[in-house]
């Protein structure tokens, strides 16, 4: 593949091309696969640069070769949306040649889109305080595990932290989303001060928004290894527990997760050996208090 206008700068603040995102793709691509593939994908491009508004793709381009996957999604009350799946590395590189900077995918695969396999929570800070941060994610990690789960976490490449739980597809996009719902009212119950699950910005004070609305139908996250357009061209780093307590916004990057790698195991690698069925009915484990 001929990467059109390489020397393009996408992030002027330091200087990074067209050419060197594509290459990124290329590199990461057997970390990156295994959180795209089979999945319906939303493109984000930035055609005037990262420090310019955006703008996501969702249809599958016509243009688009064969070996580009697709699925057909329904729409309500409008015809079915043909949208990209990618399935190798090579059609990574090719979807970040047509623009694309960062991957957005749904929580289920394109052969069983009503069973997700995976569930979020989205840590979304109103202030900058990293403590109420990263004791949130510590303590779901602790709930997921009494509950019989197996969560992981990842810098989300912006501000916050996305705590992630594969599931075994068993149970509906309804049933999730009913789930992280009923869970995430449930903690900010416990902890009014700190956590809360109101959307307006206006009502959320100085909590931290349990944001779980990436499980509702059709939703999407940033792929693990994604570029995220902010300053410095930071990557939803998957991190290990450990971490957490010195999690920092934007600490990796394209220009240094490589040397992340080098140095220990992809904490996701195994992810999808550990997918868990949801836990029972909700009374049988609201009844808990969970303390942080």
């Amino acid at each position: 593949m001929t990467v059109t206008n390489a020397d393009r700068v996408v992030f002027p603040d330091i200087g990074l091309t067209k050419g060197e995102i594509v290459g990124y793709y290329e590199r990461v691509g057997e970390h990156i696969l295994p959180h795209v593939r089979g999945r319906p994908l939303t493109m984000q491009i930035f055609p005037k640069g990262a420090d310019q508004p955006g703008a996501y793709v969702k249809e599958r381009r016509a243009h688009f070769p064969d070996w580009i996957g697709s699925v057909e999604v329904p729409r309500k009350g409008r015809a079915p949306m043909r949208m990209p799946v990618v399935d190798t590395v090579e059609g990574l590189a090719y979807l970040a040649n047509q623009g694309m900077l960062t991957p957005h995918v749904w929580l289920s695969r394109a052969d069983r889109p009503d069973h997700p396999d995976r569930l979020v929570f989205d840590l979304d800070p109103s202030t900058d305080d990293l403590g109420v941060i990263r004791d949130t994610a510590l303590l779901l990690r602790d709930v997921f595990v009494d509950l019989g789960l197996v969560p992981h976490v990842k810098s989300s490449g912006s501000r916050g932290l996305h705590v992630t739980v594969p599931l075994d597809r068993s149970a509906t996009v309804e049933e999730v989303r009913s789930f992280a719902d009923a869970l995430a009212a449930h903690l900010a119950a416990e902890h009014p001060d700190r956590l809360t699950t109101e959307f307006s910005k206006a009502a959320r004070g100085d909590r931290l928004f349990l944001d779980v609305m990436r499980n509702g139908r059709a939703q999407t996250e940033v792929a693990a290894y994604g570029i995220r357009g902010r300053p410095g061209a930071p990557v939803a780093a998957p991190l290990e527990w450990d971490e957490v307590r010195r999690f920092e916004p934007g600490r990796w990057t394209v220009r240094n997760i490589f040397r992340r790698l080098a140095q220990r195991d992809d904490p996701w690698r195994e992810m999808d050996g550990d997918a868990r069925p949801l836990p029972g009915t909700p009374p049988a484990w609201l009844e808990r208090t969970w303390t942080s």
